[in-house]
């Protein structure tokens, strides 16, 4: 399913909108870059988060990175996605067992809802390198939070990743507005409405 929705994007280049296992997928596809996102129904701290997958479809390497995502309000006003450093940094220091419950079954409820995503540095694979040996609350809390948050990753031509993007948006979900991304010179814009319930937006006119 995955790859028909890629193939999809990259055929139509425009931003398409699918629905699986609940949630509000869009995609859109530039210079042969595919991004894939859903608002996920869950906060995390102060953080909404979005579930997002990148697929290099160009002949080029590509290199992509939280830094390159922000929100923009209807007023005009930007929300910069946290560097991931930075979100593992407040895991390590006040995460708990609640925390990784509720991110790592939402994630994961979110992923596996559009098939698995062969990525080349994905969530699968951060997983298992860095929940193999973790034995206290806050180490395992940070450990998810290195798996599953979007990393700096460079991908060669046919490679995937996919991670959580995080918005500081103290407690609230993402209102109105767009979401911007700008890996390298392509620049991806998605209109994103209100949540009439978590994970859901709201078509435009």
């Amino acid at each position: 399913m995955y790859a028909a929705v890629l193939c999809a994007g990259t055929a139509l280049a425009q931003a398409i909108e699918f629905e699986s296992n609940g949630l509000r997928f869009q995609t859109l596809t530039r210079d042969g870059v595919t991004i894939m996102f859903a608002p996920l129904p869950v906060q995390v701290r102060d953080y909404a988060v979005l579930q997002v997958a990148v697929s290099n479809g160009s002949p080029s390497t590509r290199t992509v990175k939280p830094e390159d995502f922000r929100f923009i309000r209807e007023d005009g006003s930007k929300v910069p996605a946290a560097p991931a450093r930075q979100v593992v940094k407040e895991f390590l220091d006040k995460g708990g067992r609640s925390d990784v419950i509720k991110l790592v079954t939402t994630y994961e409820m979110s992923l596996y809802g559009v098939g698995r995503i062969k990525s080349t540095n994905g969530y699968e694979v951060r997983r298992q390198q860095y929940l193999a040996e973790m034995t206290s609350a806050k180490l395992k809390a940070a450990a998810a939070a290195s798996a599953i948050a979007f990393i700096p990753t460079t991908l060669k031509p046919g490679e995937s990743t996919d991670g959580a993007i995080f918005f500081p948006m103290q407690g609230r979900p993402l209102t109105a507005g767009k979401l911007v991304a700008t890996p390298g010179s392509a620049q991806f814009e998605f209109e994103v409405g209100g949540l009439r319930h978590p994970g859901e937006l709201i078509r435009r006119p």
